[in-house]
């Protein structure tokens, strides 16, 4: 139960960044007052909400890519945070399955999004999941080749 309370927590601190522009580590605070995560879980949360962050304009291209009928500016903000960070946790976190990811995932938009968001979520992060490896080597084409583009200006 720690790591769901961990990542109901990361989605309230990205939420808080995303809608209301606060500061990732005052919305981290803000949010672990009001939760009972030890320490472990705490950490946890924390990578959730600064990987997603230091990911984002990876992961919203995948996500956009992937939202074929959905303008990405219109997705549900709860809905975007949610993907956000399991995005980051597909890509980034090889200790932990998909499955597990894309399960805990498909739960909290049941929580905290809309009728339809669990069926929204399960079908953005299975596309996800299946194209993790090709999805990470392109993201990390497009970092190599802002670098290359950077040295040129």
């Amino acid at each position: 139960m720690g790591r769901r309370r961990a990542r109901e927590a990361a989605l309230q601190a990205l939420y808080q960044v995303d809608v209301g522009g606060a500061d990732p580590d005052r919305a981290m605070a803000h949010t672990a007052e009001f939760t009972s995560l030890g320490t472990d879980d705490l950490a946890f949360m924390r990578d959730l909400v600064l990987g997603s962050l230091a990911h984002l304009p990876e992961i919203d291209r995948i996500i956009a890519s992937l939202s074929r009928d959905w303008n990405i500016e219109r997705l549900a903000r709860v809905d975007h945070n949610i993907m956000r960070m399991a995005a980051y946790e597909i890509l980034y976190r090889d200790d932990i399955p998909f499955g597990v990811t894309v399960n805990e995932a498909v739960e909290l938009a049941k929580t905290f999004g809309g009728m339809d968001s669990g069926k929204f979520v399960n079908g953005i992060l299975a596309q996800v999941a299946g194209r993790a490896a090709d999805l990470k080597a392109g993201a990390d084409a497009g970092k190599d080749r802002e670098k290359v583009q950077g040295r040129e200006n």
